[in-house]
């Protein structure tokens, strides 16, 4: 009976965080403008920073612009589209849904590891389109096919991060609006101030010493070799770690701050 209730707990919880993770995908589906907004917003970021800035910004060695930009691209535009988690699961909370949902046996994690698997769903298709786009503007895998199906999953794996980031600012704040401001606010400078567009070499002095110690810039050196090839070891387990580490205090965080708000 000991080994049987624990199994039978995670098969429930698991079983749970299906249901919800369809709910929250079916939400997309009723409602297409949300989806084609998630898709429009990084299509526009690939074209413009391409034909815009292509012929300004010197990249290392022979590197086309392009190359070197998709990577951080990737990662932006996810970076940018996951304050969609917290302002859905505030909005979520000011309806009362989630009170509702509170009332169903169902686990609690449940709802949180839905939510963020949808989204982490809707951005494997906003990763997609990017790469058609880019190879519609130039932009080429140059390292194989293994290394490029790891060049897409990383940024996925940062999306799924700042999801549960982004969740746990919605729980904290509750409130729709305020929850995706403040869900961009620590997107913002921790993307323009990494790798994404510019090598950190060209920054200031004091600005590379952050930079070279930003999440951002090793998940997109970590990108960027896995699309071009180089050296790669180093910098992806950097990221990896990243992740990793942060991943482990923020889903705690935001399982508790759930808990509290659903009291």
């Amino acid at each position: 009976m000991t080994t049987l209730a624990p199994r039978r707990a995670w098969t429930l919880a698991i079983s749970d965080t299906a249901v919800m993770t369809r709910r929250y995908l079916y939400h997309y589906l009723r409602k297409p403008s949300l989806l084609g907004i998630a898709l429009a917003q990084p299509v526009l970021f690939v074209l413009l920073w391409t034909y815009v800035f292509s012929g300004a910004i010197q990249t290392p060695g022979s590197v086309e612009y392009v190359d070197y930009l998709m990577p951080g691209l990737f990662i932006l535009a996810i970076a940018f589209g996951s304050a969609n988690t917290g302002v859905g699961l505030a909005d979520d909370l000011a309806r009362g849904l989630i009170d509702r949902f509170r009332a169903l046996p169902m686990a609690r994690p449940a709802l949180l590891a839905g939510r963020t698997l949808a989204d982490t769903a809707r951005n494997t298709f906003v990763v997609l389109l990017m790469v058609a786009v880019g190879y519609a503007v130039g932009f080429r895998f140059h390292a194989g096919p293994a290394a490029a199906l790891a060049a897409l999953a990383l940024p996925l794996a940062v999306g799924y991060l700042l999801s549960w980031i982004s969740a746990l600012i919605g729980l904290t704040v509750r409130d729709p609006e305020t929850a995706g401001t403040a869900s961009l606010l620590p997107v913002i400078p921790l993307a323009f101030t990494s790798s994404t567009f510019v090598p950190v070499a060209t920054m200031p002095g004091w600005l590379q010493t952050w930079a070279n110690s930003n999440p951002i810039t090793h998940a997109v050196d970590a990108t960027r070799a896995l699309a071009l090839g180089g050296p790669t070891s180093g910098p992806l387990l950097r990221a990896i770690a990243w992740i990793l580490g942060i991943l482990a205090v923020v889903i705690p965080l935001a399982i508790h701050r759930y808990r509290r708000v659903t009291q």
